[in-house]
Order: structure tokens, then C-alpha cells, then sequence
């Protein structure tokens, strides 16, 4: 996360090998009034090479290019000299491991497309936040400042209930997805056993998702007569 200029908007590169997609990324980006699209690559290494041109404070990152994963793009930024750059993963991947990786490669969002300028809109505004926190922050950070910092990283756009992260629920989307492959539903449980967290963790998330409108419960009764609540994604499924 770089320093940056009062008032300047924050430079965003878009990679994305459909150009119509890129096309309406771009447009999603210039909307917004504190960023501004310096450039866009449809290849891996056009991404690379562009990255390293333009210096963007911003990439908006598919996962899935003619070349080379957007993943290896990922390690590719991250070992560029100069301020890190923040990354919004823009993809149809939906796998656990693919988010998983892209969490360990310090994604500051992951979003599943198709998606909406609202939604891109508000983890611009997470990292407009963030950077201006940066800025004014001294050079030197006591403990109640880096929790601070490191605080405002892990809270999503959506204002999660204390004690969720943004990175557990996308974890916790993908394994819904995966466990519902085939159409059926999956208990907390299965879903825990899916992102590696306990079934009262897994279920949190999914009771989160289900207020959002993002998932559906439905109560399944066994042959004690008691309910076993089933989750199933409700517009998180690949079109």
C-alpha cells in the first residue's frame, strides 16, 4: 500500500482477457471518482510488463488468463520493487484452493464475477480508506496503530459481525459452492470440513450468508425428529 497524493485518484491497472468484461471493468473503475484506469492487459505477461511500466497502486487481477495464471501474476507483483500494490481478484474461479492461494498471495478482495459496480465500488472505497490511513498515519506505529491498520484490512465492506473476517467468508463461500457441486445441500459441518474450520465457525459464516440472502437454510429432519439446518448457495453457483 503505497503513500500516496492528497486528492490524486489511485492508479488501477485492469487484467482481464475477454475484452468485453474488461471493457465494463474499466467502466466500473472510471465511475468511481478516486480511481483512475492507467491501463489494461488481456495476457499474463502483458500484465507483468504493463505493472512494471505504469506502477499501479491498484490491480484488478483475473484468475484465468491465455497464458499463465493470474496467481503466478500475483507473485510476480508481489516481488516488484516499490510499495506493494493492492489487488482485487476479479474471477469466475470459485475453487477453495484457487481462493486460498490467492488469500496467501495477499489479495485485498476476491470478487466472484459477474458482479456489479456497487460491489466493486465498495472495496474501492476499502482501499481509498486504507491508503488515506496510511498517509496520515506517522512514520513510526505504537501497538494500538498497527491493530488499527491491520483491523481495517480484515474488515470487509460489508461491515461483517465482530468476529468474522472477510478472508473465513470467502472460504467459507467457496466450500458452500464445491459441497454443493451437484446441486444438493451441505450441513455446517460439511462446510467446515470443506474450508478447514470447526462446524460452529462454518456455521456462523453460513447464518451471515443466509442474512445477506447469498445462501438459503433449510431444516431437514432426521429419525429423532430433530432438525439438521442445510445450506445451499443462492446465486454463488457458476452461471
Amino acid at each position: 500500500m503505497t503513500a500516496d497524493l492528497a486528492g490524486q485518484p489511485l492508479r488501477t491497472l485492469v487484467v482481464e482477457d475477454d475484452p468485453a468484461v474488461a471493457a465494463l471493468h474499466r467502466g466500473f473503475v472510471e465511475r468511481h471518482p478516486r480511481f483512475t484506469v492507467v491501463g489494461s492487459a488481456q495476457t499474463g505477461a502483458d500484465a507483468v510488463r504493463l505493472a512494471k511500466a505504469l506502477a499501479p497502486q491498484v490491480v484488478l487481477l483475473d484468475v484465468y488468463l491465455p497464458d499463465a495464471s493470474g496467481l503466478d501474476v500475483l507473485q510476480h507483483l508481489r516481488r516488484m520493487p516499490g510499495p506493494p500494490v493492492d489487488v482485487i481478484a476479479t474471477t469466475a474461479a470459485r475453487e477453495l484452493d484457487t481462493v486460498r492461494r490467492a488469500m496467501a498471495g495477499g489479495v485485498q478482495h476476491y470478487l466472484v464475477k459477474p458482479f456489479t459496480a456497487a460491489m466493486l465500488h465498495e472495496r474501492l472505497d476499502e482501499i481509498w480508506r486504507l491508503h488515506e490511513e496510511v498517509r496520515h498515519a506517522a512514520t513510526r506505529l505504537d501497538q494500538d496503530e498497527v491493530d488499527r491498520l491491520l483491523a481495517g484490512t480484515r474488515s470487509g465492506p460489508t461491515r461483517l459481525p465482530k468476529g468474522l473476517s472477510e478472508r473465513s467468508l470467502a472460504l467459507v463461500v467457496a466450500a458452500l459452492v464445491e459441497a454443493c457441486r451437484d446441486g444438493s445441500d451441505a450441513s455446517a459441518a460439511e462446510v467446515g470440513d470443506v474450508a478447514g474450520m470447526s462446524r460452529v465457525s462454518a456455521r456462523r459464516y453460513l447464518e451471515h450468508l443466509v442474512a445477506l440472502g447469498r445462501a438459503e437454510m433449510n431444516p431437514r429432519y432426521g429419525s429423532a425428529g430433530r432438525p439438521e439446518n442445510r445450506y445451499r448457495p443462492n446465486g454463488l453457483t457458476p452461471a
